[in-house]
């Protein structure tokens, strides 16, 4: 295992053990109480359990090295993990409104509130704790299952919350009614929580074009701009797990013997790996520059083979730089 690798792997060892133990605590806050609000945010820690097993296992199974079967290496997992994951949730979420409308036609007096209360409120501090914890790992070391498991603890936490307040109008009012009613408002945020979970795996999987990335990329490029680089065009960014792959387009000028080339590819990825970290791989197929419209935006000043005055450099947008063209200006 690489560094970040090792450190997403202990790091879900961390969720699993403190999510089970957040499980315990709240059948014990349900027994106490009996209320169905709270049971359903029992059982949607029995799929917070179950998915951070199989996270955990994808996060081992991401961070082996290619081989023969996989040469873009292993973490296109992560993708699954977090669509299961979501699946998982939206589910939960559909029995937990089953459950909520059977028993609304029920009602039951609900019995040591102010324990349930206390104990949820604690569950619902720690899983707030976790979530931020897990996106910030996530996206520091490029983690879909962990940023998507931290999003969905920190959404269980705001359903958590919502939950206290709620057993607190019961618990002052004795309006037990409400419980049902509070099950069903949690439902309906843990199914939005598990379809947008499972709309970013799709994404994923699809090679979907990572918006945020690619903007990104091109305020690095910009910043670090290169007069050699004379266009960079026909950009894709794609995330595969915790490592970044690029291809892209990059015009130079055409007298350039292959080791001069060679040294601005050097210079183009250690510019990104310093960016984006060392998991990432770029494949860059080189263009000669054109000169008839090359030269009106190579801002290079010492160029001994110019054929016409430099007119407007092009500024690298994320919609120019994904096109696969050269740049040329309108005029």
């Amino acid at each position: 295992m690489n560094t970040p690798a090792k450190e997403n792997y202990f790091f879900q060892k961390i969720v699993v053990i403190v999510g089970t133990a957040l499980f315990i605590i709240k059948v014990i806050a349900w027994q106490l109480t009996h209320s169905i609000a709270i049971l359903t945010d029992t059982l949607e820690s029995i799929i917070n359990v179950a998915a951070g097993l199989f996270s955990l296992y994808s996060l081992y199974l991401s961070s082996k090295p290619k081989d023969r079967d996989h040469p873009y290496g292993h973490g296109k997992i992560e993708f699954i993990s977090a669509g299961i994951e979501g699946s998982l949730i939206t589910v939960a979420g559909v029995l937990i409104i089953y459950e909520s409308v059977l028993n609304i036609f029920n009602v039951h007096e609900i019995r040591k509130l102010d324990f349930g209360i206390l104990l949820i409120a604690v569950t619902g501090l720690v899983n707030y704790i976790m979530g931020v914890a897990a996106i910030k790992k996530g996206k520091k070391n490029k983690s879909l299952a962990l940023i998507s498991g931290g999003e969905h603890l920190k959404s269980d936490t705001y359903s958590t919350l919502g939950l206290v307040l709620g057993l607190f109008v019961m618990y002052f009012f004795k309006i037990y009614w409400m419980d049902s009613v509070i099950a069903l408002i949690f439902a309906l945020i843990i199914i939005f929580t598990g379809v947008k979970i499972i709309r970013k795996s799709y994404a994923g999987i699809m090679d979907e074009a990572d918006e945020e990335l690619i903007v990104q990329l091109v305020e690095t490029l910009n910043k670090n701009r290169n007069p050699n680089w004379i266009d960079i065009h026909n950009v894709r960014f794609i995330k595969y797990g915790s490592s970044l792959h690029l291809d892209c387009h990059l015009t130079l000028p055409w007298y350039f013997n292959l080791r001069e080339a060679h040294k601005e590819l050097d210079a183009l990825k250690k510019i990104i790996i310093d960016n984006f970290g060392n998991s990432f791989e770029m494949f860059v197929h080189v263009d000669d520059c054109c000169e008839s419209i090359s030269c009106k935006i190579c801002t290079k000043t010492n160029c001994p083979y110019r054929k016409y005055l430099f007119d407007e450099e092009v500024l690298w947008t994320k919609e120019i730089i994904e096109i696969d063209k050269r740049h040329k200006l309108d005029k």
